[in-house]
């Protein structure tokens, strides 16, 4: 309990937190989740066939994840996982009631759905414009007008949403409002500063957790996931009490502004064709003279897909391969994959080639 009774070296300290304080703590998870990702990126990467799903169900694990810890930091804390790191903590209206019952449900829905939505919601307007970038206008449906209509009015959405955060940042500044945020005004929670009376109630609140041997079998279940939830808990504040300079680090690392200095150093120019290889195989039969099946794409002007002269010719820069335009956008649009490889392909990874030929 370092890390809660560390601001408590001035007992004349107001109860209401400091704006810096406030915004402190948000950092804090503003760091750690894209850390956590960059980990298990390099995890999946490292061995796809056994923690790909890792990657691929980030967002919904990050989630399951951010429940357990919020949860457990709200019932023994009365406060996140981040507020209870600053030595901060939630009450209920101006008499400093702790969070209970519904006010803690609330709260508990507010801190991890709103950025589970919010990232979901931006990994889809991301997707959106890189299709219209590299798309074909097609004839679209009701639903999918009002679909695109509904991401396009979310910069604006967004862009309403963060001058809101700001006029009550100005107002928690100026004394006027309570809360810094409106998600805590949404809870109808404030935040407060720990006192010495709250720390020793949640070491005795810590203390009296016993093995509930005589119990059902359901008690003893709960028991023992309550007990793992505090020790990932515990370890978790533990860990990120050594890290913080880490995470910093790494913040710093895979910044917008550091990461042209990072490709000049770590990009090597492109390699020259084989040109020995081409010639062994100009001096070899072709599949057809010796009556085999060519493989896919083994004519370089035929398309792998459509089996035909290639029109408008386009490379996937995942594997290599060319095909016409048309097949190609259609395919990877629908599969989201290369046909002939079977690698993850975007729309984005088509490359048209201009050839003196065309």
């Amino acid at each position: 309990m370092a890390e809660a009774g560390a601001h408590l070296t001035s007992t004349a300290a107001a109860e209401q937190p400091s704006i810096f304080e406030v915004l402190a703590q948000e950092s804090l998870m503003e760091a750690v989740r894209p850390a956590l990702r960059h980990a298990v990126k390099v995890l999946a990467e490292s061995n796809p066939s056994r923690f790909g799903f890792l990657w691929r169900r980030f967002d919904e694990l990050s989630l399951l994840l951010d429940v357990l810890l919020q949860n457990h930091f709200l019932s023994h804390c009365s406060a996140s996982f981040s507020e209870n790191f600053y030595g901060l903590k939630r009450v209920s209206g101006w008499r400093g009631l702790p969070v209970r019952g519904r006010l803690r449900w609330r709260s508990l829905l507010l801190l991890c759905l709103a950025p589970y939505l919010q990232a979901k919601l931006e990994a889809t307007l991301a997707r959106q414009r890189d299709e219209e970038d590299f798309s074909i206008r097609l004839a679209q449906t009701r639903s999918q007008r009002l679909y695109r209509a509904a991401v396009a009015a979310y910069p604006y959405v967004g862009s309403a949403w963060q001058a809101w955060v700001f006029c009550q940042q100005l107002l928690f500044i100026f004394g006027v409002a309570g809360t810094h945020n409106p998600l805590l005004w949404l809870a109808r929670v404030r935040l407060a500063r720990l006192n010495v009376q709250d720390v020793r109630d949640m070491e005795l609140r810590s203390s009296k957790t016993g093995n509930p041997a005589d119990g059902s079998l359901a008690q003893r279940a709960w028991w023992l996931m309550s007990q793992a939830a505090r020790g990932a808990a515990v370890s978790l504040s533990s860990s990120l009490s050594l890290g913080v300079f880490f995470l910093q680090f790494l913040e710093w690392w895979y910044s917008s502004d550091n990461q042209s200095t990072v490709k000049s150093l770590t990009s090597l120019p492109a390699p020259p064709p084989p040109l020995h290889l081409r010639r062994e195989r100009c001096g070899r039969d072709s599949p057809a003279d010796r009556g085999e099946e060519a493989p896919p794409g083994a004519d370089s002007r035929d398309c792998p897909l459509c089996r035909g002269l290639r029109s408008n010719a386009t490379v996937l820069s995942t594997s290599g391969f060319v095909f016409c335009y048309r097949c190609v956008y259609t395919y990877v649009k629908a599969n989201r994959r290369c046909p002939v490889t079977g690698y993850p392909t975007e729309p984005q990874h088509l490359i048209k080639i201009y050839s003196p030929e065309s």
